[in-house]
């Protein structure tokens, strides 16, 4: 969410979403409210800092590590305000193991990546801290069902091996499937709950995903390409659940709401699949994070989600 106010932040997603809240990012806060520091503020015995490159490994925990902290106890402390007595699903976000590998350095300025055994520190340290959070949360709002997000923009890059080193005039070798399958397995299997995993880049490994225990898939609609079809019919009939990314994640004319998912009713169709199915299939979403849209805008932005679902739902043809 754009600004770094939390209340206003905890307001409007409460305000807006009657059964499907989530916790807000606020990145524009600075180091440590950034969605790869805010995550790195939640490992366990791993610690980091900020250094012109990036986040980077520490010894020990420092200001940047307690900022990270602050600021989501800051926004713990907004979400409890304006849920109490809540009852519904809420959303809990965080970079997933791949993502973070990709984004962190270790002391020689190489990311994790590079280093098997630092990704699977990292996915242990990951997993350890998350289910820390989980509780913390429940004990907060212990009305609500607890979902987890990982965040893995970088995922297709890393099965591809297509994260450049850091000199620029190189990559990473491209990780084994099967492993990049088991840290994220690992990862969610702390969550005794449903676990969504996001991608906004293009070429979705869908079927790893839902191997690795993600009950939904969240991506943006926009980057999907015919050979994507298939595994997304796959996906449905097997029962996993899609965040559609389908409004725009910064300032711009909205369409009206119908329209919005016109192109989702459209490969329904050319899936074959049963119309009656969408308003159970899908949840409906911005095609990214709104932190770059004016407040404003993002307000419009999450009404507009809602308004477009319940189209589906009135009417699914």
């Amino acid at each position: 969410m754009p600004g770094g106010d939390a209340r206003e932040a905890a307001r409007t997603v409460t305000g807006s979403f009657e059964d499907f809240v989530h916790l807000p990012e606020l990145p524009a806060r600075g180091p440590g409210a950034d969605m790869i520091g805010r995550t790195l503020g939640l490992l366990v015995e791993v610690y980091a800092h900020v250094e012109p490159s990036g986040w980077r490994i520490s010894d020990r925990p420092g200001r940047d590590t307690r900022r990270a902290h602050s600021w989501m106890g800051e926004d713990l402390d907004a979400l409890e305000e304006f849920t109490q007595g809540y009852t519904g699903l809420l959303k809990v976000q965080a970079v997933g193991p791949w993502t973070l590998a990709a984004a962190l350095e270790l002391r020689g300025g190489e990311a994790a990546l590079g280093d098997p055994g630092a990704c699977r520190d990292l996915a242990a340290s990951l997993a350890e801290g998350l289910r820390g959070h989980l509780a913390e949360v429940r004990r907060r709002v212990p009305g609500a069902r607890v979902v987890l997000q990982l965040d893995e923009p970088s995922l297709t890059a890393v099965l591809r091996g297509h994260v450049r080193t850091a000199s620029g005039y190189r990559t990473y070798r491209a990780v084994d499937r099967q492993v990049v399958e088991g840290a994220l397995r690992d990862v969610t299997g702390v969550h005794d709950g449903p676990s969504v995993i996001h991608s906004c880049a293009p070429d979705v490994p869908f079927a790893l995903l839902r191997r690795a225990g993600a009950a939904a898939i969240s991506f943006d609609f926009g980057l999907l390409t015919e050979r994507d079809e298939e595994a997304i019919g796959e996906a449905v009939e097997g029962g996993t659940k899609l965040f559609v990314g389908v409004v725009p994640s910064t300032d711009r004319a909205l369409s009206d709401s119908a329209g919005s998912v016109m192109g989702v009713r459209t490969l329904w169709r050319r899936l074959g699949l049963n119309p009656g199915t969408l308003a159970d299939s899908l949840v409906i979403t911005p095609t990214c994070g709104l932190a770059g849209a004016s407040p404003d805008y993002a307000r419009r932005a999450l009404a507009h989600c809602v308004k477009a679902a319940k189209s589906l739902a009135d009417n699914p043809e």
